[in-house]
């Protein structure tokens, strides 16, 4: 069995230039270069000193700052994954984003968008068919379910699946049993 070979403890100096190394391959919140830092540094307040020093100074250089995460990463998963705002916020929250923070960047970001056409545009860019078929109300299921992980509204799911002329039988009811699980999902989330 092979056991991992422990991390070597990093000074100031050297935890600031394995902080940039890590914020030049891919943006992070203050919250996570900070727990990718204390596996690096000295355990104790020596640790917690050189990490808030870290930080601060990397604040000060805008390499690190918050609202600008938030937002660059609501517009890269609205513009490029198409994700919906229940997603995008269950990402930040997760990314460690103050929820005041998320709040507000994701008025900013997803306020004036029709939630319809940005499921269309999930639709398409995941090029999903319109349920068919013998099994139709079992692909239905599918979509919508697969639509509220992508952070869509019920509303919104509804209004796309309404069009796309379903049988009947293939339709859920609004409202009804099977939206209930999703209503449920969607009122789980907390609001901000």
């Amino acid at each position: 069995m092979a056991f991992a070979k422990p991390k070597k403890v990093l000074d100031q100096a050297a935890l600031m230039e394995y902080a940039v190394k890590s914020l030049a391959s891919r943006m992070k919140s203050v919250r996570d270069l900070r727990r990718l830092m204390k596996m690096r540094c000295e355990p104790g307040d020596a640790g917690e000193a050189a990490m808030d020093a870290v930080i601060a100074k990397l604040t000060e250089l805008n390499y690190l700052n918050d609202p600008r995460f938030a937002a660059d990463y609501t517009r890269l998963r609205k513009e490029n994954e198409k994700h919906g705002r229940r997603r995008v916020q269950q990402d930040l929250m997760q990314k460690g984003v103050g929820g005041e923070l998320v709040k507000s960047t994701l008025a900013e970001a997803y306020d004036d968008i029709d939630e319809a056409a940005l499921v269309r545009a999930y639709i398409a860019r995941k090029r999903m068919q319109a349920p068919s078929g013998a099994d139709a109300q079992k692909q239905t299921a599918r979509v919508m379910g697969r639509l509220a992980r992508a952070g869509f509204s019920t509303g919104a799911i509804f209004k796309v699946l309404r069009a796309w002329n379903l049988p009947e039988e293939a339709m859920p009811v609004e409202g009804g049993a099977d939206s209930d699980t999703y209503a449920e999902a969607e009122d789980g989330l907390p609001e901000f």
